[in-house]
């Protein structure tokens, strides 16, 4: 669809966010399942659980804008997930997949934050002011996550990965 007005922008990037939710909500298992810090694991399980209300705040909105969620497929969530997946099938030493892992979510946190930060700017400018409470929410929620994901990195991932084969970090 051809946007003609800041509504028809708002609607579309709208939609990118949806279809982008709906992807980590399937690729989060998986990084779960690959985890093997503790913390990173349950940080992981509960920010699934935090994508899964954002996906219904959307589905609120969309109900309220009386328009469909479907139609557009989010490509640049679409990369930064494959980018996270090709790390998992690469195998690479569990703290150091940690490490790995941290930087794929936070990819998706960033990208997360600049459309949550946009639309809720959006929604204020077309004078939607619970939608745009409501898009504010979870863009606090993505801001919290990456804030999560930095803290265990800093406290423990980062030196296990490190650490390296061999300890010095280099093989």
């Amino acid at each position: 669809m051809k946007p003609h007005s800041l509504h028809d922008m708002y609607v579309e990037e709208l939609k990118d966010l949806w279809s982008a939710e709906n992807q980590i909500v399937k690729a989060l298992p998986r990084m779960v399942k690959a985890a093997s810090n503790g913390e990173l694991k349950k940080a992981l399980e509960q920010h699934l659980r935090v994508t899964e209300r954002q996906v219904e705040r959307l589905d609120r909105i969309f109900k309220e804008l009386d328009a469909s969620p479907r139609g557009k497929k989010c490509v640049g969530m679409e990369g930064v997930i494959e980018e996270g997946k090709e790390l998992i099938k690469e195998k690479p030493e569990a703290p150091v997949l940690d490490a790995g892992l941290i930087a794929a979510a936070q990819h998706v946190e960033h990208y997360e934050m600049a459309g949550y930060g946009t639309v809720r700017t959006w929604a204020s400018a077309l004078g939607y002011d619970d939608q745009a409470s409501l898009l504010e929410e979870t863009l606090n929620e993505e801001k919290e996550a990456d804030r999560i994901l930095s803290d265990i990195a800093e406290r423990s991932v980062n030196a296990g990965a490190e650490e390296g084969v061999g300890g010095n970090g280099r093989r």
